[in-house]
């Protein structure tokens, strides 16, 4: 999938993108959870790079993007002692000589020694205190390469989201656009306890007038009671398995947890992967999904532990919810979790299943039910979220992203983008892979736990060789 058209503007200038004050109840439990370090949701996207940009002229942009999305230079404050609901404020004290940063690799570094410095950098917490981002430009990459390490919170926005913003932001020409919009900085509103009470008044009336909405839309089925008893039971259960883990037993040889990541990428040409999936009945999800189903029986083997071609894993896929009413940024995703068909062999057969058991998936009533549990769970203590859901998500093996790309050719302060790779966090699963088109290529970025893989250069191989099966079958 494409983002395509960019996120509106105001008539200031600035791109109509994540402008809400408060957080969803999604996004308020992702922001306390991470009392827990294992369930921070740090994403970095690694930018490589054809030349090094200009210092000057990329802290000149950056200053720019920060005033056309006011996002940029708002941090997330917890009012009354941590008692009341998380929102967005403009930070008065922004200093973007914080967040965007510089250094050069060791002379002879190349794409591990980029790799690693990014893996450190996502163990690394971003400051709760400041805007949630940071931006460091890295030289020093063969053939006068260079890369930009983006990491911020996912409680900022989700995949497409931010697809979206990237999209307003990166140019499409080398040479600099001087005719571009130049919003002035955005300025801090007066607060005060006062305004925080509304504020809170406002978020809870908002809450329960959800719920009286819901039981008004319940009383209007009652016209045909057997009708209503019959829905609401299909949808109870749906909910059940919506927000219940698969019921396939994870694998052993990935039982291990720890906070530690490791990062591993791989480079798969678009068209074949869509052409592989077509040609087994599927989607290219259906065959990006297939391929890592590959991967990790290509490691259980490895390991000494075949699995049977009956055996299943759990899986979870971020599926997006966005409507036309939500406004571009934010999080508007619900997960779908599914029992994967790790053991099948065959890649027509494993695409065939894959693409069945997603429909199947999506197509649960109670899909966005997510949304109706996260506004009460985000309202208990962090330690008691971050319990929760350690443990919904530790019986994960996977996590499967496919996040839309830009397909044709953006810049950076003058520098083309040759490769995006989008590094999302590891919320208790032994793997977060994502992929990203960028181009005619799908950048796969894989977040793997350094407890769960013992062979993580062995994991890559099995990556690449679970792909090379799928795409076997394009013609």
């Amino acid at each position: 999938m494409t983002i395509d058209p960019t996120p509106p503007r105001s008539p200031d200038g600035r791109l109509l993108w994540s402008r809400s004050e408060e957080l969803t109840g999604f996004e308020a439990l992702m922001w306390r959870v991470e009392v827990d370090p294992r369930m921070r949701s740090t994403v970095v996207i690694v930018e490589t790079l054809d030349l090094e940009p200009d210092w000057e002229r990329l802290v000149a942009a950056t200053d720019w993007a920060s005033r056309v999305v006011p996002r940029m230079r708002e941090r997330i404050v917890t009012p009354f002692l941590g008692a009341g609901t998380p929102h967005w404020t403009l930070d008065p004290d922004f200093d973007l000589h914080y967040h965007l940063r510089r250094l050069r690799l060791h002379d002879g570094a190349g794409p591990a020694d980029l790799f690693a410095l990014a893996e450190q950098g996502a163990m690394t917490p971003l400051d709760p205190s400041r805007p949630l981002w940071e931006a460091t430009l890295v030289g020093g990459l063969p053939d006068g390469g260079a890369a930009l390490l983006f990491k911020l919170s996912h409680v900022l926005s989700d995949g497409m989201g931010l697809a979206q913003l990237l999209a307003g932001l990166h140019s499409r020409t080398r040479e600099p656009t001087p005719d571009k919009p130049q919003p002035p900085p955005p300025t801090v509103e007066p607060g005060g306890l006062s305004r925080e009470v509304v504020r809170q008044v406002s978020g809870d009336l908002a809450l329960l007038g959800g719920a009286a909405w819901g039981a008004l839309e319940a009383a209007r089925s009652l016209v045909r009671p057997d009708h209503a008893a019959r829905d609401a039971l299909a949808y109870l259960t749906s909910a059940v398995r919506v927000l219940s883990p698969p019921p396939a037993p994870p694998l052993p040889v990935l039982a291990r947890r720890s906070p530690s990541w490791r990062f591993r990428t791989l480079d798969v040409p678009f068209e074949t992967l869509r052409a592989a999936g077509k040609a087994a009945g599927g989607s290219v999800n259906d065959a990006y999904l297939a391929s890592l189903l590959a991967a990790f029986r290509r490691y259980c083997d490895r390991c000494g532990d075949p699995v049977p071609p009956s055996r299943l894993m759990p899986v979870t896929l971020p599926v997006s919810v966005r409507r036309a009413e939500h406004e571009a940024g934010g999080n508007h995703f619900a997960p779908a979790r599914l029992s994967a068909p790790v053991g099948i062999v065959d890649p027509a057969a494993r695409v065939a299943d894959v693409h069945r058991r997603v429909r199947a998936a999506l197509a649960e009533p109670a899909l966005e039910s997510i949304e109706i549990v996260t506004p009460l769970l985000a309202r208990l203590p962090g330690a008691v979220t971050a319990r929760l859901g350690g443990g919904a998500t530790r019986s994960n093996d996977l996590q499967a992203s496919n996040v839309p790309g830009l397909r044709g050719e953006v810049y950076l302060a003058g520098a083309r983008i040759l490769r995006s790779y989008p590094f999302a966090p590891l919320p208790g699963c032994a793997a977060m892979i994502s992929m990203l088109t960028h181009g005619e290529t799908c950048c796969v970025a894989a977040n793997l736990d350094a407890a769960s893989f013992t062979d993580l250069d062995g994991f890559a191989e099995d990556l690449a060789d679970g792909f090379a099966e799928v795409l076997t079958l394009a013609p």
